[in-house]
């Protein structure tokens, strides 16, 4: 396998390539600006060449293969399949694309009972909606054992499968100073934020969220298209503090979400003020937070928050070939009891079993792998702040203000991410980016830096919106690896050079 640290896929013809370069790579290569817009509208010249893809968005061929051996064992004519880690989960998927006017069945496959949701061909592209926004996906272990094929890994059990989620569940347990029966653990960071937000809605019925902040997009599409709906609130300016409190004034809320730093932006919410406002408007709202930016490494969210929430894929894996997510439950809540009863009942328990073994593997060094990318992006987003071709910078350190600082470790850093924004973005943003010498993909928290152009990739419908809600267009969001610094910056700077020449 590739040393991406050393050795990055930045040029042309790395386009599709896995990002590691292996099977389980969660992230797909997008080297050249123009592949990201060809991603972003199908142009078959770019998705052609996907030999992955962040499996949430567009499915490894492995999965595709499953979906098409399910379809093939089980489907009626006209029927596509889409198969699930589970028989709940491929039920809930039925249930979804109902509210769309599709019928549609669940059914048990295989040995190990995963589940199959079977639709109309017409009801696919809102099925694997679903898929995306909720986050209960088969991972390409999953769908290498169901089509029968051999991979490069030793064979795990069942057994040693439980037994490395039971170390999972103690590590993070361990950092967050909670107990490992308070982790529950989830096939995606999707997947954990939609078991907490199911909850919320179960537990306190007709109620709607708020998110505050701009968060990533699809924890906020999740809250709009499930329950009752959500509030948005971008905290664009200060007014939005008063219209909190007439929200909580006005209606019952079920949860109060945020993520401490956000994505892209890397502010977090005035803590201080939020909880003031919660107590004195509606004291038993749950807060949520999302650590996966900061890590339980660098940041304590439990001194805020009732429930933490985190991608596992992240950093807590670094190596970027395992997706995953958590739930920690904070035993000084007052909902505890009722949450911990919640998800007992109606949650995961274990990660598919090889996924699992992987993870734990992986996350043995996350403690010294996170300290190190935190102090990487640090560095880097200083050295960039006083380049000239660079316009702004985005980073905890300097956006996440007394909200971030309230959670923040003695000694702990700001997480791996920052973004930045060129100076005359529209001409100078496509050469520095084509000429980096890093990995560009999506995902972020990788051992190795990782670049994309955010809002190109994750807003390109909806562009004008997330520059109303101060993201730019043009706007480069930084994953730093575990690269020597030096190297790094010298790398940003030759990329920074040759835009400069672009701008002239």
């Amino acid at each position: 396998m590739t040393d991406l640290l050393s050795h990055p896929l930045w040029e042309a013809d790395s386009l599709g390539s896995p990002l590691p370069d292996h099977d389980f790579g969660v992230s797909v290569s997008l080297p050249l600006w123009k592949h990201v817009v060809g991603y972003e509208e199908g142009d078959p010249e770019v998705v052609s060449k996907f030999r992955s893809g962040y499996p949430r968005f567009c499915c490894p061929p492995a999965i595709s293969e499953a979906f098409g051996l399910a379809e093939l064992e089980l489907a009626a004519e006209g029927e596509r399949a889409i198969v699930f880690p589970r028989l709940v989960h491929a039920q809930r998927c039925v249930e979804f694309i109902a509210r769309e006017g599709f019928s549609g069945r669940a059914l048990e496959w295989t040995d190990e009972k995963h589940g199959v949701a079977l639709f109309p061909a017409e009801a696919y592209l809102k099925a694997r909606r679903f898929w995306r926004f909720c986050g209960e996906v088969v991972s390409t272990r999953q769908a290498c054992h169901i089509l029968g094929r051999t991979i490069d890994e030793p064979t795990v059990t069942v057994e040693e499968g439980r037994a490395a989620s039971a170390l999972i569940r103690q590590r993070l347990a361990d950092l967050a100073g909670q107990k490992a029966e308070d982790v529950f653990l989830f096939p995606s960071g999707m997947a954990a934020n939609f078991a907490v937000h199911r909850m919320l809605t179960t537990l306190f019925p007709e109620r709607k969220t708020i998110q505050l902040d701009f968060p990533y997009v699809d924890v906020l599409k999740l809250q709009q298209m499930f329950g009752r709906g959500a509030h948005f609130l971008p905290l664009v300016d200060e007014t939005e503090y008063e219209q909190l409190k007439g929200l909580l004034a006005g209606e019952k809320i079920a949860g109060l979400f945020c993520e401490a730093p956000s994505n892209p932006l890397l502010r977090c919410v005035d803590l201080p003020r939020l909880l003031k406002i919660r107590h004195d408007v509606q004291p038993e709202v749950p807060l949520i937070i999302d650590d996966t930016v900061s890590t339980s490494v660098n940041a304590d969210a439990c001194r805020a928050a009732d429930i933490v929430t985190s991608s596992l894929t992240k950093s807590f894996s670094g190596i970027g070939d395992v997706l995953a997510g958590s739930v920690i439950l904070n035993r000084a809540s007052p909902h505890h009891a009722a949450f911990s009863a919640f998800l007992k009942e109606h949650a995961d328990h274990d990660l598919w079993h090889a996924d699992a073994v992987a993870l734990e593997a992986n996350s043995r060094d996350f403690v010294q792998r996170a300290q190190t990318m935190s102090r990487n992006a640090e560095a880097l987003a200083d050295h960039l702040r006083d380049h000239p071709l660079v316009e702004r910078v985005w980073h905890a350190k300097t956006d996440g203000g007394v909200g971030y600082e309230t959670l923040r470790r003695e000694n702990g850093g700001y997480g791996c991410l920052f973004s930045f924004l060129l100076k005359d973005a529209a001409r100078t943003s496509e050469p520095f980016y084509d000429a980096l010498r890093v990995c560009k993909g999506p995902s972020l928290g990788t051992n190795f830096t990782l670049v994309c152009p955010y809002t190109l990739l994750a807003h390109y419908e909806e562009l004008d919106w997330a520059e109303s809600c101060g993201v730019p267009r043009y706007l480069i969001r930084v994953s730093a690896g575990l690269e020597d610094i030096q190297d790094l910056v010298a790398r940003f700077d030759e990329a920074l050079a040759l835009a400069a020449k672009a701008e002239l």
